[in-house]
């Protein structure tokens, strides 16, 4: 199952726009730009996005790269297990 990655446009002002590019770049992500994702309290405080609908967020834009990244292979080692 390919990760769905889902940003808040509210959010881009820490730099989550340019995770979201060189996420984009990987034809194996599906990457989306939404206006809202409701989490609005969370969107003016710390860069986030969705990955397959969970939470995560980081104290900079290079760090939330990190961890949407270890959040993917977290999410690919569940399916694999799930394949056995």
């Amino acid at each position: 199952m390919r990760p769905i990655i889902e940003f808040c446009v509210n959010n881009m002002h820490f730099g989550t726009d340019e995770v979201m590019e060189k996420l984009e770049q990987n034809p194996d992500y599906d990457v989306l730009e939404y206006g809202c994702l409701t989490h609005c309290g969370e969107c003016f405080l710390a860069p986030f996005a969705l990955v397959n609908g969970e939470f995560v967020e980081a104290e900079s834009a290079e760090q939330l790269y990190e961890r949407i990244m270890s959040k993917i292979k977290e999410i690919d080692a569940w399916n694999e297990l799930d394949l056995d």
